[in-house]
Order: C-alpha cells, then sequence, then structure tokens
C-alpha cells in the first residue's frame, strides 16, 4: 500500500487532500499537527497521520524545476541517429528524444511503448498495433510508415548501423493496416520485442537524413546540442504519456574524469553524476544531500586481443593473458566489492541463461607462464591500450601488468584520453580494453559481440559452430534445449574467443537527495538510461 491510500484509510478523502495541498505551499510537520489537532485528533494519533502525510507527498511527483546530469563519456561522435548510438550518454540522450515499439521494465520484460500491442502465433510474423495519437515533436502524426522507414534502415550497408547484425532477422516490414504493422523474420525469434526495446530501434520520422534537430515522439524535445560539450532538451507538451514527464528541462554533459564529476556533484554544479568510482562512494554518501543509487547489471569491461592482428592471433597468447587474470584480487581491490567475479564470458550470474557449469578459470601465473612461452612473445614490449572511460580498465591493466613481470612478460600499458577512445582506439588497437554496457537478452548480446560479422566483434573472433547455434537457439521455444544452445555457446566463447573478462560491475550513479523517483534498470545506471521521464524534483 503506498501513502496515498494509507492517508486516505487514516483520514478519508477531503481531509488527505487538505494535508497534501497544506505540505505543498510549505506547511511542516508541525503545521501538518497543528491542523489535526485543531479537528480533535489525540496527539499520538496525529503524529502517526502526519508522517504518513509527509511519506504520500515524497512520492508525488513535483512538476517542474531543471535538471543538470553528467555522465561518463563525451565526444565529437555524439550522435541523436538511433542507429549510430553506441554509449551511456547517446542512450540516455535518444531516451529523452525517442521512444521505442517496446520499452524493458525492471525485469528487463517488454512493455508497451509506441506499440500498445504486440502478438504472434509463431515468433516469425509479428504484428504490431500503434498507439493513437501520438505526434512527432514537429506535429505529424505517428504513422505505419515511421516504423518501417526506422526499422529497416538498419539493413541498409549506407546507414552504417551499430544494430545491422541484429536488424538482418528481419526479412520485411510492412504496413498491414491502418496504424499497425507487420514484422516478418527470416525465422523464428521469440525475443524480437526485446530487441525493439534497445535503444538503436527507437522509432524516427519517415525519411529522416538530418538527424541535428533530434525530432521524435519522446518525453523532451532538443533545444540545444553540441556534440562533445552539452545537450539541453525542454518537455514535450505533447507527450502521449499523461502527466509525464516531470521536469521542465534537462542539461546533459559529459564528464569524463571520474573525479572531475562527483566534485561537480557535490559542489552543486550537478544534480545527477554517472558512473562514480568506488572509492568516492563513502564520500558522497557522508556529504549532506547526496547519497548513492546502485544498479548490479551484465556491464563488464574486458581485455580484447584481436585475432587477426598482434600477439592475439596466437592462442597461447590469449590463453596466458586469461590466466593472469586477479579476479578476485580485482573484485576487492578495484571495484571495492561493487562487482561480482566473471569466467572470461559475457553472461552473468543473474541472466537466467547463465552456465554455471563452465570450468572456473583460475588467477595461475604458472600456467600463464607455460602458455606464454609457448608464444616467442619472450620480452617483446606489448602495448595494452586503456583508458579511465572503460569503466576499471586502467586499474586492470596495471595489476595485470605487475602479474606479467613475475612471469617475463612486458605489457606496456597505454593510458588513453576519454576522448575519442570509442572511436580511434576501441576495436582497432590489437591489445586493448573495451567496455560493453548490459544487453536486455543473451541473443542481443552474443549477436552484437561475437557473431562472426558483428560491427562490434572486437577481437575478430569467428567460429562457425557459434554461429549455428546462435541462430538455432533464436528460434528454439523449447527452454530446455536453448538453455543447453546457450550454456554451448558460453563455453566456447570461454575457451576461444579473444576476450578476458574478470568482472561484472555495478553501475554506481551519484545525486542531490532532492532527485526522486530513480529505480534499477539492469541495462546499466541512471535507470538503465531511462532516467529522465520518470524523475522528478522535490521543491
Amino acid at each position: 500500500m503506498n501513502g496515498h491510500s494509507k492517508l486516505l484509510d487514516l483520514v478519508g478523502p477531503r481531509e488527505s487532500v487538505e494535508l497534501l495541498d497544506a505540505l505543498k505551499r510549505g506547511a511542516t510537520r508541525r503545521d501538518l499537527l497543528a491542523m489535526l489537532a485543531a479537528g480533535g485528533m489525540r496527539l499520538s494519533a496525529a503524529a502517526g497521520v502526519a508522517g504518513t502525510a509527509l511519506s504520500a507527498q515524497a512520492q508525488t511527483p513535483r512538476r517542474g524545476g531543471r535538471l543538470r546530469v553528467a555522465s561518463a563519456t563525451a565526444a565529437i561522435s555524439d550522435t541523436l541517429d538511433p542507429s549510430k548510438m553506441a554509449n551511456q550518454t547517446d542512450y540516455s540522450r535518444g531516451t529523452m528524444l525517442y521512444n521505442g515499439l517496446t520499452v524493458l521494465d525492471g525485469s528487463l520484460t517488454p512493455q508497451p511503448a509506441l506499440a500498445e500491442s504486440f502478438t504472434t502465433k509463431d515468433a516469425k510474423t509479428w504484428i504490431f498495433k500503434l498507439r493513437k495519437g501520438v505526434v512527432f515533436h514537429d506535429g505529424k502524426p505517428l504513422q505505419p510508415a515511421d516504423v518501417v522507414f526506422s526499422l529497416m534502415r538498419h539493413k541498409d550497408a549506407a546507414t552504417a548501423s551499430k544494430a545491422k547484425a541484429l536488424a538482418e532477422q528481419i526479412e520485411s516490414v510492412e504496413a498491414s493496416g491502418p496504424g499497425e504493422v507487420t514484422i516478418t523474420l527470416a525465422a523464428p525469434n521469440a525475443d524480437l520485442p526485446v530487441v525493439l526495446g534497445t535503444f538503436n530501434f527507437l522509432i524516427v520520422k519517415d525519411g529522416t537524413t538530418d538527424f541535428s534537430t533530434g525530432i521524435g515522439t519522446g518525453p523532451f524535445r532538443l533545444k540545444e546540442f553540441k556534440p562533445g560539450v552539452r545537450s539541453i532538451v525542454v518537455r514535450n507538451t505533447s507527450y502521449w504519456k499523461p502527466g509525464q514527464p516531470y521536469l521542465d528541462e534537462i542539461e546533459f554533459v559529459g564528464i569524463s574524469d571520474d573525479g572531475a564529476r562527483v566534485n561537480a556533484l557535490l559542489s552543486g554544479d550537478m544534480d545527477l553524476v554517472a558512473s562514480v568510482n568506488p572509492r568516492a562512494v563513502e564520500r558522497v554518501r557522508s556529504t549532506p544531500g547526496y547519497t548513492i543509487f546502485s544498479t548490479q547489471s551484465g556491464q563488464y569491461s574486458d581485455l580484447i586481443m584481436r585475432k587477426d592482428a598482434g600477439p592475439g592471433a596466437n592462442p597461447d597468447f590469449v590463453l596466458a593473458m586469461k590466466y593472469l587474470f586477479d579476479r578476485e584480487q580485482m573484485r576487492k581491490a578495484i571495484a571495492l566489492g561493487h562487482a561480482v567475479v566473471a569466467n572470461d564470458q559475457p553472461i552473468d550470474p543473474s541472466n537466467r541463461f547463465y552456465f554455471a557449469g563452465c570450468p572456473k578459470r583460475p588467477y595461475d601465473p604458472e600456467r600463464a607462464k607455460f602458455h606464454l612461452k609457448k608464444t616467442n612473445v619472450g620480452s617483446t614490449r606489448i602495448p595494452v591500450v586503456t583508458s579511465p572511460v572503460a569503466m576499471y580498465s586502467v586499474e586492470m591493466a596495471l595489476v595485470l601488468q605487475q602479474a606479467g613481470q613475475r612471469i617475463g612478460l612486458n605489457l606496456d600499458v597505454k593510458r588513453m584520453p576519454a576522448d575519442g577512445y570509442w572511436s580511434n582506439h576501441w576495436l582497432n588497437s590489437p591489445v586493448g580494453f573495451g567496455n560493453v554496457n548490459p544487453r536486455p537478452s543473451v541473443d542481443t548480446l552474443l549477436t552484437q559481440f561475437f557473431k562472426s560479422d558483428a560491427a562490434w566483434n572486437g577481437s575478430r573472433w569467428k567460429n562457425p559452430k557459434f554461429d549455428q547455434l546462435l541462430l538455432a537457439a533464436r528460434a528454439e521455444t523449447d527452454q530446455a534445449k536453448r538453455t543447453q544452445m546457450y550454456a554451448d555457446m558460453q563455453v566456447l566463447i570461454h575457451d576461444e574467443a579473444g576476450v578476458g573478462i574478470p568482472l561484472f560491475l555495478e553501475s554506481i550513479d551519484g545525486h542531490s537527495t532532492r532527485l526522486k523517483g530513480l529505480r534499477p534498470i539492469p541495462l546499466g545506471g541512471l535507470m538503465g538510461y531511462s532516467f529522465a521521464e520518470h524523475v522528478w524534483l522535490d521543491a
């Protein structure tokens, strides 16, 4: 029972409205007690009612106010094109301006968004009924043609969509009636509504080629966008969700330095900051007026060893590096407990398809030394590219460097600035770190990062058996068989792929206690990057 219901039960509808109105006008707890006492209520009972009224008011979203938010990334490559979005800054901005056909809730279950319903009989042909009365920021009504265009553009190589590997399963998207779209897949996929709830599949206007104005159907309209600097959005007064959003305006910036982000929060320059370093958690918590919001998820930073270039082309080098991960030390010393140990495959223990039976890879310098000797690398200096923008990667690389020195491995840690890291270094360096935000389903994660032709397959690992299993699992409706297929794929990645995954990381955000409405969505921090339409500021 929420605060409103309790208050109604205690004093009735008329009195509850009077109490909440008094609070909105600035009444204190003492004022409430006086009001209740004047009505003949005993002091002990009045104290309980006053407390319930204060609680009810705290749960009531307040309209108005300007929120200042800092994410951990900013680059000249920042984009308003959903097909190009690739990091938390893009995702957060995307959910301010656009909507998808579906949206994922706190259990990553797809819920209706621009589609008020979605049905299928065979998981291959899907019918999406569009919500009536939805308009774009420029007043144009949402039509099936907008959905057809938005989804099919990912299949066009010229779009260079980050979701091309996911979109390949879509055979056709057609307007099948007024306010209705039919999506036909090449093979059944029971997860299609989950896939369509991801950031790259946000819906744009039919024919859009210039995305600089950010015209969508989302809760906010674009006021200013300076890539790599900041964006400002203002309330969309025509938003299709009654009463939302609550805020008038959001200023959104990227601050790549961990310390600078926390300083901006605690100095009052920001109201909400993403990716707080665990070492700063107690500092934030001990500062009056500020607190921490944590989300455990499948996020990870991974060591990527390209199998088509550099030392990673030798499988023994890859194994040597994986045996050098002292995972428990990293969990305690680097993440300060804000993580769980991982096992060089990307499915985290909270996932229903996690395979606990995959052999745990220990920290074993002797086995690392054995494999290293077989590579003939010797004392050759091996650059390991890293950046603070890939969470904990600098610290992980330094721990690896120390472990390598003990077995004669000469790792040269190259710390790169956050600006431009994703476009210049990630996917390009023979040995270096990346960071993967949580994905809504196993199929999405494996398709985007491990399928042979995936754009984000960092290590260029190509395994036809894996690709076949991935397609078969997608179409498999027998849960037990699907579980076994995903287990087999986790083992293949653990054994063969050129990635080392030591930890699954907790997303830690810091915010002013005035900020209300945050709740965890395990796609990542900032409420799965969808905080904008849900939060409000207390007076």
